[in-house]
């Protein structure tokens, strides 16, 4: 896990042997994983200038199979 700078999520990790993406969010400490996301998606992510803008896009919106922690 490391930390980000973003208004909304705190810590984003990844597993490339599993392609799953696991975030914190900021609000309450929610953990949800995040299954199949390609691995372009997870450094689109950690790259973006909007990091919660991307997630929105890219993660959320497309449907992503997941679970809350």
């Amino acid at each position: 896990m490391q930390s980000v700078t973003s208004t909304d999520i705190s810590e984003i990790g990844y597993d490339y042997d599993s392609a799953t993406l696991r975030i914190i969010f900021l609000k309450g400490g929610t953990c949800y994983e995040y299954y199949s996301v390609p691995d372009e998606v997870y450094n689109g992510l950690i790259n973006a200038p909007s990091i919660g803008q991307y997630f929105n896009i890219h993660i959320k919106k497309a449907g992503y199979a997941f679970a809350k922690y």
